[in-house]
This record gives structure tokens, sequence and C-alpha cells, in this order.
């Protein structure tokens, strides 16, 4: 039989079968460990054979067989996609989905003990509280005709169909997807499975969810539980028993042999993308997924990605919208404040003026005051964590550089990180502590360059001292019992203004925010990505309707504050007006033009080394030997080589190859053939000559 690895190799590996001491027969999708090199591996039989092109004797057996059903026949073929239109090893596709407690051999006679515990005590937990349960009967008009066309379709014969519901933040999505699902749950022994961006997501709708179905077992998959939990809750989705999966991105390559329904929350978000191992999206997969086992899958968001919304405009995909919050109150008011106009800033005689310089301009200081005595919440977002960005000498303008990445260390105030304030980078993880003098001219003048949460969280407590002040992000959550506790604070009333990155801007069910405001708002649009705008709108248009979600019909929706120096930009004209559809064919028409995706296909070729020129010497290289073989044409462009954009990260220099087609099909038979190429000179990833580490990336969000 071929058993394939989690390994960068292309090849399966062949290996005998003691029928006697494993007690039955293989199957192709068995879980298997088997002697490699000079170690055990956990690999997967792919095929099954009674002769083999090497010698018997040379041969090894496997070595013992998983206490689990064999991977089913639909998920042996969304690996094999996977595998083929990522470029990635099908082993280093397939292995990485099992969780490490069914990796680890040894343990596998112990597995149906832990099982049986937690089975034990899954049955002894109380039920979560029904926070958010909005039954049929309590929908609103709009949300019942949403639901009467979802539900119209499922009397047909079993199909495939792709479906975008759109909807105005606080329209009542969530409400209207459960009670479609509940449809397909009558069915006893049916699975559906519901997709969240983000690890912090998860426990507010998984609350809602048992809300909804009190009776259905429920598999819960993120990075964020614990290796046992995940382990019995993937094994539980593979054998049936459990009716809905929820999870991220890694949910959307779980065994499910009974898959009737997906569901993409919050399509749009990057965070579908893996960024590390196989690059895949986890969206693009469920859709995949959907249509090969021809069956519904609902995308769902208030800012859909430019490709979804194509689809649905095209008619590929059916339309579906909510136009109406579903308490009926308006959506936020949105002002945008100039802060290079001098109106909008501080005076040194104005009342209530900070000390030093405020990093909140005048205008939106009155509005926090304002909601402040209104009894409302404010929300502040800055997307950037820590104290300071840099750390920077007046005397010789010295800058806090990391020692092994082309970025800054951020400073950060004593707390998660270290009981002292420290400088850590964002990118290699060193932390350091913070010089006493400069480094380069001894001066002790040392000053914060920018400002992250930890800064803007002092400020703002300066500012007004009786309030409350939360910070959510990274560092308070790692410090904390988690963003769950922390977004506990918030929804309990614990709370008077929150200042956090951009995790609190998404999906969270706030009832009693009157206030949002967006600082640094330009940072984005300085990006070289052609996404940035995008992503903007997006983010900007979600952490608004963070605002006014418990109005009902004919109150006021809350207010959303944006400090920008370019108001004039689309971005913000487009969202003063609320205008999504708007902001999406005016980028649909901007990336036409330009031919940029969705009107092209792209692709990376990473390589890193320990120089910077080694990279770019072996991506021209590559591009040589592309052109000798003729394959660069009218249908396909490839560019220069060009560093990253953080061109050093822990002592490796990075450099990258940009492929761009318009034609699907030639893109991919292109990377097939500079896989190919790439592997006949390397070891697994690694080029002989050069020791450049080299990855192919298929539809990067990030250029």
């Amino acid at each position: 039989m071929q058993v394939v690895v989690d390994k960068p190799l292309v090849q399966g590996f062949d290996y005998l079968w003691d029928i006697e001491k494993l007690g039955r027969f293989p199957e192709i999708g068995n879980v298997v460990e088997v002697p490699f090199a000079r170690s055990k591996e956990v690999g997967l039989i792919v095929k099954v054979s009674n002769h083999s092109e090497y010698e018997i004797e040379k041969l090894k057996y496997v070595e013992r067989l998983a206490p689990l059903p064999v991977f089913d026949p639909a998920l042996l073929r969304l690996m094999s996609f996977t595998s083929q239109y990522y470029i990635h090893a099908l082993g280093e596709t397939a292995l990485p989905v099992i969780p490490q407690m069914w990796k680890k051999a040894d343990e596998w006679e112990k597995i149906p003990k832990k099982l049986e515990s937690a089975e034990n005590k899954s049955k002894k937990n109380s039920p979560l509280p029904t926070e958010g349960l909005i039954t049929l009967d309590q929908l609103n008009s709009e949300q019942k005709i949403a639901l009467r066309k979802l539900l119209a379709e499922d009397q047909k014969e079993k199909e495939f169909r792709a479906i975008l519901l759109q909807g105005q933040t606080g329209s009542g999505k969530t409400a209207v997807f459960l009670n479609w699902l509940a449809s397909a749950l009558r069915e006893e022994s049916a699975q559906v499975l519901l997709l969240v961006p983000e690890i912090n997501l998860t426990p507010q709708l998984e609350r809602r969810v048992r809300a909804y179905f009190p009776d259905k077992k429920m598999a819960v998959l993120h990075s964020g539980i614990s290796e046992k939990k995940r382990g019995v809750a993937w094994y539980e989705a593979m054998t049936g028993k459990a009716q809905i999966i929820l999870g991220t991105r890694l949910a959307a390559l779980t065994p499910i042999p009974n898959l009737r329904v997906i569901v993409v929350d919050e399509e749009h978000d990057p965070s579908y993308k893996q960024q590390d191992g196989t690059r895949y999206s986890a969206r693009d997969l469920a859709i995949w997924r959907a249509h090969d086992q021809k069956i519904p899958i609902l995308l769902a968001s208030a800012t859909p990605s430019l490709e979804t919304w194509l689809a649905a405009q095209s008619g590929r995909y059916e339309n579906i919208r909510l136009d109406q919050r579903a308490q009926g109150a308006s959506l936020p008011s949105v002002h945008l404040i100039n802060a290079r106009e001098p109106q909008n800033q501080f005076s040194p005689g104005d009342a209530g003026a900070p000390k030093q310089k405020s990093l909140i301009t005048k205008t939106l200081a009155n509005a926090i005051s304002k909601s402040l005595a209104e009894k409302k919440q404010s929300l502040i977002l800055i997307n950037r964590r820590g104290y300071a960005p840099v750390l920077s000498c007046s005397a010789c303008n010295w800058l806090s550089k990391c020692t092994q990445c082309s970025t800054y260390t951020v400073m950060h105030k004593a707390g998660a990180l270290s009981n002292r304030s420290v400088l850590n980078c964002h990118h290699c993880g060193l932390v350091k502590p913070i010089p006493q003098f400069c480094p380069d001219c001894g001066n002790a003048d040392l000053k914060t360059l920018g400002h992250g949460t930890q800064k803007l969280e002092d400020a703002i407590e300066e500012m007004w001292p009786q309030a409350r002040v939360l910070r959510v992000d990274t560092d308070s959550s790692r410090k904390s019992k988690g963003a769950e506790a922390l977004f506990e604070e918030i929804h309990s009333g614990n709370v008077d203004i929150v200042v956090g990155t951009q995790m609190i801007a998404k999906g969270h069910d706030y009832q009693n925010i009157g206030l949002v405001a967006v600082l640094d708002a330009d940072s984005r649009l300085y990006s070289a990505d052609f996404r940035a705008a995008e992503r903007l709108f997006a983010q900007l248009v979600q952490v608004a309707g963070r605002a006014g979600r418990s109005g009902t019909k004919g109150e006021a929706g809350g207010d959303i504050y944006i400090e920008t120096q370019y108001p004039e930009s689309p971005v913000f004209q487009y969202l003063l007006r609320h205008d999504v559809d708007g902001f999406l064919a005016f980028t649909a028409k901007e990336r036409e033009e330009a031919k940029l995706p969705p009107y092209s296909y792209q692709a990376l070729i990473h390589a890193e080394g320990k120089s910077l020129d080694q990279a770019i010497w072996f991506l021209n290289e590559l591009k040589t030997r592309i052109k000798i073989k003729g394959l660069i044409g009218k249908e396909l462009k490839i560019y220069d080589p060009v560093p990253k954009p953080v061109m050093r990260v822990a002592g490796a220099e990075r450099a990258q190859l940009l492929i761009e087609s318009s034609n699907r099909k030639v893109l991919q038979e292109t990377l097939e053939i500079i896989d190919q190429e790439l592997r006949q000179d390397s070891t697994g990833r690694i080029s002989k000559a050069s020791r450049i580490r080299w990855l192919v990336e298929r539809d990067p969000i990030a250029i």
C-alpha cells in the first residue's frame, strides 16, 4: 500500500501490511503509524495494492492502525484538490488537519477512555444562556422573506447552491441563517458546517447556536481550545456524532461524512486565508466542497468581498439582501474629522484640554464626553497594539530597529510581555529591555514616536479619570483570562470606554455602544497592497455597525467618528452614504481597468535565504528558466523579483516573484511546471545549491 506523510515530498511511500498484527484489511483513508527514515510518522493510506515497484525485502511494515474511521471519499477528493490547486504535497495538506491528540500513536490505546470521560463531562455541563435567541416568529418581515427564499430552493433535488446573504450590520443575518440551518438539521443524521473568521467570534456564536439547538451536539474547532478538546470535537465530527461543526478556517478541512449545509460568516474576512503551510483559502475550499458534494453554501457579510459580490451581480450566486436593521433603528451617522484643520484641535486655554498634546481631537473628545453623559459606551479603534511603534534618540536620530528583522521594535508597557516595559518585535517575537541610554551616542533623552493602544488608554484615563476604561488587544487578552472575559466585561456594562485593535471591530453584538471612533484610519491607505482600500472600507463599515445595535424603530443608530487627513477619499465618501454597493462597483471598475484580481489571477514564488542577493538571484534564475521554456506570453506575465515588504524576518532575507495571468488554467499549468522545476534541484523545498527556502502561493492576499 502507499502512504503519504507530513513532509514536503510529492511521492507516497510503499509499506507492507500485517493483517494478523493489525486485525483487518487496509483501506484508503486509514490513518496509520509507519517507520520513516530514523523515526516514526503518522501517515494516511492513499493507495492499496498487491504489488510494488520496489523489492519486497526492502519494504517496511505499517506499525499501527489508528482507532479512527477512514477518511470519507468526499474529504479525500477535497484534500486532493487542495494539494493540486495550492501546489502542496498531499501529505502536508492532509496530515495537518489531524489534531495532535491523534498524532501520538503511543497514546492510541488510551484514547477510548479519553473519549468516554469527555462524553460524561459534556453530559454534566449546564446549558448555556439563551442570549440572542430569535425564533422564527420573532423575525421581522424582511428576515422572513429572506428565510423563505432560502427554504424555497431546499425543496428541490440535492444540488449545489451558492447564496450571498448581504445585510447591513445589525440586520439579523445570524438569526436568518440559524433558522435556515434548523431546516437542514431536521434530518436525524445531517451535519452542518459553520465557519467564522476568528477565534474571538466563536464564543458568542457558540452561545447563540446552543440556544437555537439545545438538543443537537456541537463540535467547536479552533486553535484556541486545548489539544484534548479539539481532538474529541474532531472525532465527533468525523464519526457523525456532532451535528453542528463550528470553527475557524481549519474546520473547512474537517471530516464531516453527512455534510448537508455550509455557512461562511463574514465571508469577506482575510483571516480565512492561511498564511503558513498550505496557504489555502477556507472560504474558497468551502465553496469547492459544497459544489463537489452538491449541497448549498451561504456566504454572509455586510461588506462582501469583491469576488463574491461580482459573482452575485452576474447571477452565478444567488443574492439575498437585508437592508434594514433587525430592530428598526437607523444606521449610525458618519462624521469625518479632518485632522489637518485647526478647529478640530485643542488650544491651550480650552476647558478639559489635556496637559500634553492630545492624541484625540477636540471634536472627538466632545463627542465622547456627550456619550458618557448619556450613559452610553464608546468604542475607540486603533490598529496598533503596544505603547508606541518606535523609540528614538533626540540627539542622533537612533531608532529602535529589530536586530533580526527589517522593522522596528515596539515599546510595550509592563504587562503581558514582561513585568517591566520592553521593546518587542511583532514579526520575530524578540523581547528586550528598554535601553537607559541611546546605544549609539549615550544620550539619555529617548522619546517615543507614534502611539498604540496602551498609550491611547493612558491618554483617555487622563482626560476622563472617572470613566471605566478597558483595553482589548492581543496583549490584554493574553494577560487576563482571555478575550472572552474582556468582551463579557463590555456586554455586562462594566465599561464606559473600550480601546482596542481590530479585535473589537467584527461581529460582536454590543448592546449599549453609542459612539464608535477610528483613529489613524489613513494608515491603511498608505499600503502598496491594491486591496488596502477595500479592506479599510470593510473594517470601517464593520466597526460602525457596532454602534446603536439595540435601538428600536425610529431611534438613532449611534455615531461613528473617523479621524482622517483625506476626507475626500472614495473610501470615506461612500461610507458617508453607507453605500456598500456603490463602493464595490467603483472598486470593480478600478480593478478591471488595471487588470487586477478578480479580473486576473495571481501567484507568488517566495524565496528566503541568508542574503537578499541570493534570494533575488534564485528567483531571477527561475524566471530565466520559465522564459526558456516559452511559458511567458500574452496570457502570462512574470514580474521581476523584488524584496518582500518586510524584507528580513528572524534573520532570513526574503524576496518574491509575482506571476499573473488572465487565464486561471494557464496559471495553474505554469505553477505545476515551476514546482517540478524547483523540486528537481531541491531537497523538499530547500534548493541544494544555494540553500534557498522556496514556496509557491496561489491567490495571495498580500503582495
